[in-house]
């Protein structure tokens, strides 16, 4: 069992930046796929940033420009820098990682954009 714990949200006004982290219990240098999803109320969870393979990575067309995902082998984290955040942007943001074949997530942390 991997644990997955996301850190780094709260709230932020128009226009500003949020850069999530992703802590693994377990080394995710090779846990592809992985990356970071959201889920805003009444709305089904989206992919927002991934790494689907190794040298490839994919963002929503509403992030791209805005959203950089990191995987930061030397702390073993994955990071999600967001910038010029707007009110769609709030959701609950989940770090999903796959080792050894399962599928891992975390609990998630609410990303609230509000003036």
């Amino acid at each position: 069992q991997v644990q997955l714990v996301e850190s780094g949200g709260g709230l932020v006004q128009p226009g500003g930046s949020r850069t999530l982290a992703c802590t693994p219990s377990a080394p995710i240098d090779n846990a592809y796929p992985m990356g970071w999803y959201r889920q805003a109320p009444g709305k089904e969870r989206e992919r927002v940033a991934t790494f689907p393979s190794v040298g490839f990575t994919h963002y929503a067309d509403s992030v791209k420009g805005r959203f950089t995902i990191i995987l930061r082998t030397a702390d073993n984290r994955l990071y999600l820098q967001m910038t010029n955040l707007q009110p769609e942007d709030t959701a609950v943001y989940y770090c999903q990682a796959t080792v050894l074949g399962g599928h891992y997530w975390g609990q998630g942390t609410q990303v609230t954009v509000s003036s």
